[in-house]
């Protein structure tokens, strides 16, 4: 009795069909899953945007009322209407309190040295370098 192969041509045949299928869904499968991907996020976006535009319109409605803008130049220019008394109170300031430490005198900056060095090279009133080798002359 002959034994039947395991692959037959039809098989093959339907194996290669299947994987081409496949292959040529692939592409477009993803590119609609990025697309849905990038609808989401552009509808979070346009909630964002309509949040906004909505806190917009509503600090515009609130500027065009009287008492807001009276209240908001009180709180913020410390302006003061006719026949009012405002006060403006300020924080005491604390004295300094003293150290125990006295704090030492700030070093001169970098150029003041320089340049004192200088002098006293030319005056040869400054201190001379000691080196491992002194030259007797």
């Amino acid at each position: 009795m002959a034994k039947r192969p395991q692959l037959t041509g039809r098989a093959a045949i339907l194996a290669i069909v299947v994987c081409a299928i496949a292959m040529s869904l692939a592409y477009p499968v993803r590119e609609y899953i990025s697309l849905r991907r990038s609808i989401a996020e552009l509808r979070a976006e346009k909630a964002r945007v309509e949040a906004e535009k909505q806190a917009l319109l509503e600090r515009d409605r609130q500027t065009n009322d009287p008492n807001w803008i009276k209240k908001t130049a009180k709180e913020r220019l410390f302006y003061c209407g006719a026949g009012e008394k405002c006060f403006v109170v300020m924080e005491r300031q604390q004295p300094k309190q003293q150290t125990a430490v006295q704090q030492q005198p700030a070093a001169p900056p970098w150029y003041q040295t320089l340049w004192e060095s200088v002098e006293a090279a030319d005056q040869g009133t400054g201190r001379r370098a000691v080196t491992g080798k002194e030259s007797v002359g």
